[in-house]
């Protein structure tokens, strides 16, 4: 029986810290604006919009998620950077602030609240494609 203890010490140990590291992270990346802003090559991809279970979670800004709020979601554009977004099936735009990491899908650009999504006519589809055009970023 003592035998086994050490083992389970170290299986329950192993099992914890396998935890820790499946999680995703994302940190801020050092990203120059202002040579986005200037680039000859807008943005192009894939939106999204997210699902209603994320009502309430706090996005990587710190703040709470909120479905009416045009914020949205970026893997690299600085927190607080303000977007407009264009649906480029229907012409429709509307502007977002980043507040949040992803999208987490391969192909896919920036992630959208529902009021930004219904803005564009996009809630049917679900994705559609987008060119983003970055208007300021927060310092």
């Amino acid at each position: 029986m003592q035998s086994i203890v050490p083992i389970l010490v170290l299986a329950a140990g192993a099992f914890s810290m396998a935890g820790c590291t499946s999680a995703m992270r994302y940190r801020t990346m050092e990203y120059d604006v202002s040579r986005v802003v200037n680039s000859t090559s807008p943005l192009r991809g894939r939106a999204s919009y997210y699902h209603d279970d994320f009502e309430g979670r706090r996005t990587a800004s710190g703040e709470l998620f909120r479905q009416d709020r045009f914020t949205a979601a970026h893997p690299t554009l600085p927190l607080g950077t303000r977007v407009r977004v264009i649906n480029l099936e229907n012409g429709r735009s509307t502007v977002v602030r980043i507040n949040d990491r992803g999208p987490h899908v391969p192909g896919r650009i920036i992630d959208l609240s529902r009021a930004a999504a219904t803005e564009l006519g996009m809630i049917e589809r679900g994705t559609v494609e987008v060119e983003l055009q970055i208007l300021d970023a927060e310092e």
